[in-house]
């Protein structure tokens, strides 16, 4: 079982990503976008998209630097385990409420917005669910295996196990022992990457690159004396003009 979840899963879910990123792009070019619902409501999404944006902006960083900064580095800057998992405690969970509460303010306005709601697909739905349940899941874990001053150190399992799918040798037996609420956020963290291409998520992977190289836009004035039929010249006025 160890194999199979901590060995074979995250391959797996890898594959998922990429295919399906590339499917979706080759077959589904015009809707990799996050069907904005905007013109039936905005006054509420532009509290809740920008809370939920910026949360989980900050929980994925925090997961970066927590799995793939080893530790030897931050001690090198005197980072201390103490600070570290003071920063880790207080600011993943902030991050996570701010991330979950615009959530919740985004579920709310599609049960309560009836044009908003009609434009829920059923993956919207499932998206929604393992969004949350990662969230939560991430949050229990932590809350529940720390304390102010210490708790449990997953730099010295998780994080290793994590960097070594990369060298494709994962390290299985580093993630046994493992608090079981650290292992179900792990396999439902896996579980969205993998849903990640057939979701609106997918517009994660998008960056408006081409507008470094697009071509200059050319604004025309609005004028009023240069709107409109122009107003008739004395005299004779040259061919073509």
């Amino acid at each position: 079982m160890n194999t199979l979840l901590w060995g074979a899963l995250p391959y797996v879910a890898f594959v998922l990503l990429v295919t399906g990123l590339i499917w979706r792009y080759r077959y589904d070019k015009f809707g990799w976008t996050t069907r904005s619902s905007q013109v039936y409501e905005s006054k509420l999404l532009n509290i809740a998209s920008p809370m939920f944006h910026y949360g989980i902006l900050f929980v994925l960083v925090g997961h970066l630097m927590g799995l793939f900064i080893p530790e030897s580095w931050t001690d090198k800057v005197g980072m201390t385990e103490l600070a570290y998992h003071r920063l880790s405690l207080w600011g993943g969970t902030a991050a996570g409420a701010l991330a979950v509460l615009g959530i919740f303010m985004l579920i709310y306005r599609r049960r309560t917005n009836a044009p908003v709601f009609r434009a829920t697909t059923t993956n919207d739905k499932v998206m929604y669910v393992f969004l949350l349940a990662a969230i939560i899941m991430g949050m229990w874990a932590k809350l529940t295996n720390s304390g102010l001053d210490e708790g449990y150190n997953y730099r010295d399992s998780i994080a290793p196990w994590a960097r070594s799918l990369f060298t494709l040798q994962p390290k299985v037996d580093a993630m046994v022992g493992v608090p079981l609420t650290f292992q179900i956020h792990a396999v439902i963290g896996m579980a969205l990457f993998a849903l990640l291409p057939f979701t609106r998520l997918v517009h994660m992977f998008s960056a408006p690159v081409q507008y470094l190289f697009r071509p200059y836009v050319v604004y025309r004035s609005r004028d009023p004396k240069q709107m409109g039929p122009r107003p008739p010249r004395r005299g004779w006025e040259r061919t073509g003009s």
